[in-house]
C-alpha cells in the first residue's frame, strides 16, 4: 500500500472528547466484560440516581476531566455535571474538581474508567508542569515523544499540552525525523537528508538526529528545519547551538530529568524532549465519593 504523500496532523483535535470517545468506549467494554457490573446490578435499583465528587487525593495538575466524564455520559445520556476546577489548573489535597447527578448504576460501572483515565493523565500533567516551571525564563520548551502508552496517545498528549508543554509529531507521518538507525541503513546524514527531502513535499519539516559535532555540521549543510542533539553533555549542548546559530530549530534529547533540565535549557536549545512524561509519570491520586441519592 503507498502511502499518502501528505496527511493532516492528527494531534487531539479541537474537540478532545470526539477523538476519546472509542477510547472511553473501549475501556468501558474492558471492565464491564459480556456480564456487566455483576455486582452493582445486583444491589442497585436501575432507577435510582445518585450524586457523587470527584475528589483530589493529592496536589497537582488536572487533566482529562471530560474524559472522565465521557465514561458516566456513555451509560448515561442524561447524566449532570459541575465541573469546578477548570483543565490545566492546580488541585490541592482534598478539592473537588467535579461533581455528578446519574443514575446510580452508571456512576458505579464508570467510577473505575473514570478515576484511571483521570489519574493518569493529571499524572502526565502534573510531571509536565514541573518540567516546565524548572526551565521558566529560558527560550526552551518542553516537548513528549511518541512514547506513549499504545491507544492513549492522543489522550496522553492532550496531559502534556495541559500542562503547559508542547506537543512533538504525533506520528510517523506528521513529519520526517532521521534517527540513528536511519543512518545506519542510510549511509550518512547527506545521504539520508537527500532521500527524505526527495520524497516528501514542500510542506514537510525535516529533522535529523546527530550525535556529534560532524554529523551536526553535515545535516547544516542539507534543506532542513530541525536537529536533534543526542544524548549530549550540557557544554556540549552549548557548543552545539553556536555551531547551529539559529539556522535551524535545535532540540536536546536523551537522559533529561529533573535534575538537570534547567542546566540544559540555559544552554540555549529551543526544544527539550522528555520521553518519560508520558511512558513513566506516577498518576495523581483522585476519588469518587458517593454523598446522595
Amino acid at each position: 500500500m503507498k502511502p499518502l504523500r501528505s496527511a493532516p496532523s492528527r494531534g487531539y483535535a479541537a474537540s478532545p472528547e470526539l477523538v476519546a470517545e472509542s477510547v472511553v468506549r473501549a475501556a468501558l467494554l474492558e471492565d464491564i466484560g459480556h456480564g456487566g457490573d455483576l455486582t452493582t446490578e445486583a444491589i442497585v435499583d436501575p432507577h435510582r440516581r445518585a450524586t457523587a465528587r470527584i475528589v483530589a487525593r493529592q496536589k497537582g495538575i488536572v487533566a482529562g476531566l471530560p474524559f472522565a466524564l465521557l465514561a458516566f455520559r456513555i451509560l448515561d445520556d442524561g447524566v449532570e455535571s459541575n465541573v469546578t476546577i477548570a483543565e490545566g489548573e492546580r488541585v490541592e489535597v482534598g478539592d473537588v474538581v467535579a461533581e455528578i447527578s446519574a443514575r446510580a448504576r452508571a456512576v458505579l460501572t464508570g467510577e473505575r474508567t473514570a478515576l484511571n483515565l483521570l489519574c493518569r493523565l493529571s499524572g502526565i500533567a502534573t510531571a509536565t508542569r514541573a518540567m516546565v516551571d524548572l526551565v521558566a525564563g529560558t527560550r526552551a520548551k518542553i516537548a513528549d515523544t511518541r512514547k506513549t502508552t499504545p491507544g492513549l496517545r492522543a489522550l496522553e498528549r492532550y496531559a502534556v499540552a495541559r500542562g503547559g508543554g508542547s506537543n512533538h509529531r504525533f506520528g510517523l507521518d506528521d513529519a520526517v525525523l532521521i534517527k540513528d538507525n536511519h543512518l545506519v541503513l542510510a549511509g550518512s546524514v547527506r545521504a539520508a537528508i537527500a532521500s527524505a527531502r526527495a520524497r516528501v513535499g514542500h510542506t514537510v519539516k525535516i529533522e535529523a538526529e546527530v550525535e556529534n559535532f560532524d554529523q551536526l555540521r553535515e545535516a547544516l549543510e542539507q534543506p532542513i528545519d530541525a536537529v536533534l542533539l543526542d544524548n549530549m553533555t550540557p557544554s556540549q549542548l552549548t557548543e552545539a547551538v553556536q555551531i547551529v546559530g539559529g539556522r535551524v530549530v535545535t532540540e536536546a534529547s536523551g537522559g533529561v530529568t529533573a535534575a538537570n533540565v534547567a542546566e540544559i535549557a540555559r544552554t540555549g536549545v529551543d526544544v527539550i524532549s522528555v520521553g518519560w512524561l508520558t511512558h513513566s509519570a506516577p498518576a495523581l491520586d483522585f476519588s469518587l465519593e458517593m454523598v446522595g441519592a
